[in-house]
């Protein structure tokens, strides 16, 4: 599977438990399993996950790295929000993002022809998956970070690894919300990947900023 920078489908053992545990919590929030403005306390994660506090503490500390909650002193941590101009600004880096390494790629024919083979079966994936949203944010989420990655360009990689967790919490909840189109969504990566295969950049980031307005206006954020 396409590698997703999200720190819970790192399965390994070795990890240190705070990690561990931090993955599971970033999980549930992005899943939406944990609500916006519930408040996290160190006991009851410590509880949760069999830890004592200090792992639990540690574990809070890379969740308000990851922007998915705010330490509030003496209580716990508060998890977050989404807001409209942390949207906006996500998905602008995003784009920025997603643009340059298409820039760059598209005149090296090997870096294009691997890109293109690596988006193939994702787009499958997507297309199988229009009918079960959770499975299709996965695989979204796959195919923009497949892009910024392929350049392969570590101060890119540092950048995407601390903003995933956030950018996946925004890719579900734009495919699962109840007016979504996944086919549109789908048609979209592929007219981008089209545009990639013409080596056309102008298009693609043309392609790529209308994708991100049209695909995140349509579910709630805080302001």
């Amino acid at each position: 599977m396409e590698s997703l920078e999200l720190p819970w489908l790192d399965a390994s053992e070795r990890r240190p438990l705070a990690d561990r545990i931090a993955a599971s919590v970033a999980r549930s929030i992005a899943d939406g399993d944990i609500d916006p403005g519930d408040l996290l306390t160190e006991v009851d994660v410590a509880a949760e996950h069999g830890a004592s506090r200090t792992p639990a503490r540690e574990a809070m500390l890379k969740l308000s790295a990851w922007g998915l909650v705010r330490l509030v002193p003496k209580k716990g941590a508060l998890v977050t929000s989404p807001t409209a101009r942390e949207r906006q600004e996500l998905l602008s880096v995003r784009s920025m993002l997603e643009g340059h390494a298409i820039a760059r790629i598209v005149g090296d024919d090997e870096m294009r022809m691997s890109l293109l083979e690596a988006l193939e079966p994702i787009l499958a994936d997507q297309a199988d998956s229009v009918g079960r949203p959770a499975e299709f944010a996965v695989h979204d989420h796959a195919f923009h970070l497949r892009i910024i990655r392929h350049e392969r360009n570590s101060v890119v990689e540092e950048i995407i690894a601390s903003l995933a967790p956030r950018l996946y919490r925004l890719s579900r909840l734009a495919v699962t919300a109840a007016t979504a189109d996944l086919t549109a969504l789908h048609r979209e990566h592929v007219e981008l990947t089209d545009a990639v295969r013409r080596q056309d950049v102008a298009a693609f980031r043309d392609l790529i900023d209308r994708h991100l307005t049209s695909g995140h206006e349509h579910y709630e954020v805080g302001k």
